[in-house]
């Protein structure tokens, strides 16, 4: 290189506006905290994963696809979608599937919205959303959670404007845990101009156990509304990653065409059909979860009385500026929990003995 050349400013080879946007934030590896500390091992309770391992009959079959891992999947992913529509009872032909119920988020932004657009979320709730809006070129429009930690439906009704094109409405809510009930969300709907997105993010469905908090596959008879659930959850295949959506056909087949070819992996959709053949288990473990969620909430408003109720596999401590140092307190001792800097710190529901260590590290700072 001359000596003109290496004193040339550097080249911006990416977007400016990337700069400000945070990156998503994962859990932190747990092996990497207990070499830190010198224990045996450490509880990871960050990411929302269920404790109890795969399904039965997931590790045969994915064993089995990988045999064929030289060949291409299924890019129509037509036996997991129709395993889908049979369980769900809807058709086929309104199903999407992708890499997770975030990577169907971000198709859907991609389908439906130009530079100048807005998408619509509450805030606090999923990290991802400002992430996916703002890399697909659209405006967020972020509205405040009200004091019980959820959605404010009024207000975001009223922050609707003719740019409008997505509406997300995470239920429950993440990471708050809380839930919008059949009633308020209705209202909403009915609020919502007909031709703005509605999509009501389900990811954790599965753990509801309050019989007034809609099943969002109740809304399809409208025809602006869009339904986002995972596998990774309560399903257990987390690692594989494989989400799914339910919509107006036409809006499934937009899904369907901007999503990246090939992006279900062969594997991913054997182990989605193994799990699907599993609900009473499934049921059995997230029957596991919701006791100790029940617990856990219990315990934990004796020393945080505003925890909100949760109908998701994690809690929500409202710390505000003191979840970061409550989340380096857990962490000391060897427990892995998710602050939220200046909001609040999701704690995923583990094992009994799991928790038990999280409990004792909550106690430890908080009392």
């Amino acid at each position: 290189m001359t000596d003109s050349g290496r004193h040339q400013p550097a080249l911006r080879l990416t977007r400016v506006d990337l700069d400000a946007l945070p990156s998503y934030v994962p859990g932190r590896s747990p092996a990497d905290l207990a070499r830190e500390l010198g224990l045996p091992e450490a509880i990871k309770l960050a990411s929302n994963e269920v404790p109890y391992g795969p399904l039965p009959g997931v590790v045969e079959a994915v064993t089995e696809a990988i045999t064929t891992s030289h060949r291409y999947p299924d890019m129509g992913v037509v036996a997991l979608r129709d395993a889908l529509a049979e369980r769900y009872g809807v058709d086929a032909d309104r199903i999407a599937t992708g890499c997770g119920s975030v990577a169907l988020a971000e198709h859907l932004v991609r389908a439906t919205c130009l530079p100048g657009d807005e998408v619509l979320y509450s805030w606090r709730s999923f990290e991802a959303y400002p992430i996916i809006v703002a890399t697909s070129g659209a405006t967020s429009v972020r509205v405040p959670n009200d004091a019980g930690h959820g959605h404010d439906l009024a207000a975001m009704a009223a922050a609707v404007t003719d740019r409008t094109r997505v509406i997300f409405v995470c239920n429950p809510n993440n990471p708050t845990g809380t839930a919008l009930r059949r009633a308020e969300l209705d209202r909403f709907l009915d609020a919502v101009p007909d031709d703005v997105l509605v999509v009501i993010d389900e990811a954790y469905r599965e753990f509801v156990t309050d019989a007034e908090v809609p099943d969002g596959l109740d809304y399809l008879d409208r025809p602006n509304v869009a339904v986002l659930r995972t596998l990774s959850k309560a399903w257990g295949l987390a690692g594989l990653r494989m989400g799914w959506l339910v919509a107006q056909p036409v809006v499934a087949a937009a899904i369907r065409k901007v999503a990246t070819p090939f992006s279900s992996s062969t594997a991913a959709q054997a182990g989605a059909l193994a799990a699907l053949t599993q609900v009473a288990e499934m049921e059995r473990r997230c029957a596991l979860v919701v006791a100790e969620r029940d617990r856990v909430t219990e315990a934990l408003r004796k020393f945080v009385p505003e925890v909100p109720t949760s109908q998701a596999n994690f809690v929500w401590l409202p710390l505000g500026e003191r979840a970061v140092a409550f989340g380096k307190a857990c962490e000391a001792r060897g427990v892995i929990v998710r602050p939220f800097a200046g909001d609040g710190v999701r704690v995923t529901i583990g094992t009994p003995a799991e928790n038990d260590a999280f409990l004792a590290a909550a106690e430890a700072a908080l009392a």
